[in-house]
């Protein structure tokens, strides 16, 4: 049971982790609907990675029903915030290139950290 809370606790903190990021920093021009989008995608982001499936454009695009530049109007800004980081990799037919995303592991240190403070002040 206690793996069971700590995933509960671990997703709360996430959500609060990207609420903090992207409705208390918010960018220049930025609409409030670019970021409620981000934060809908920052859930899809977390639910897949915790389910360890690839976060590629082509999956996030299969997964939401989105066309791939819709993923990318809710994808570039969290990698120009330095929430998610991009890489190119081979696609999964191993001849051409594919957008892959990963959370970098400052953001599981920094959610980590927050964990043991919540912890430490009960």
């Amino acid at each position: 049971m206690t793996s069971a809370l700590n995933g509960h606790w671990q997703s709360q903190l996430f959500a609060a982790y990207a609420l903090q990021e992207i409705l208390d920093r918010p960018v220049e021009g930025e609409t409030p609907q670019s970021r409620l989008k981000q934060l809908g995608m920052m859930t899809v982001l977390y639910m897949m990675h915790q389910n360890h499936e690839r976060l590629t454009l082509s999956n996030l695009a299969k997964v939401t029903g989105l066309t791939r530049n819709a993923v990318l109007d809710s994808i570039d800004p969290l990698v120009a915030r330095g929430i998610l980081r991009e890489t190119l990799v081979k696609n999964s037919m191993g001849r051409g290139t594919a957008r892959q995303f990963e959370f970098p592991p400052e953001v599981f240190e920094r959610l980590r950290s927050n964990s043991r403070q919540r912890t430490v002040s009960t």
